[in-house]
């Protein structure tokens, strides 16, 4: 495994803890399509909630949220519809959300949630 797609793999590990930790329940990881993937698929009540999520191992290319850009958005909204056609799925309301990861060289992850960012 490339130490990307690595990096990757633990953020949404760490991710979808958070989340389950935080009371939402996480029902799908990783769904892919032939239009691109969505990380994670998470209920928060009535909610649902389309997660991407970004980890970087330092600061130096900025925020891991900040690279969630206004393209990134409506390719996740047109991922969201996909899903929630293919799923048959109804939800009262829908979200999109961050979940930023920052891994440290030693203890435990920085993790920030940004709740309905598209």
């Amino acid at each position: 495994m490339r130490a990307k797609d690595a990096i990757g793999a633990y953020g949404e590990r760490v991710a979808g803890r958070w989340l389950e930790a935080e009371g939402l329940e996480v029902v799908e990881r990783n769904w892919r399509c032939p239009d691109g993937e969505l990380d994670l698929v998470a209920r928060d009540g009535e909610t649902l909630v389309f997660v991407e999520v970004k980890t970087r191992s330092s600061l130096a290319f900025g925020h891991p949220g900040e690279a969630v850009t206004r393209l990134k958005l409506a390719r996740l909204r047109r991922l969201a519809a996909r899903w929630l056609a293919e799923h048959d799925a109804h939800a009262r309301e829908v979200r999109i959300d961050v979940v930023a990861v920052l891994r440290t060289r030693a203890g435990a992850a920085r993790v920030e949630h940004l709740r309905g960012v598209g």
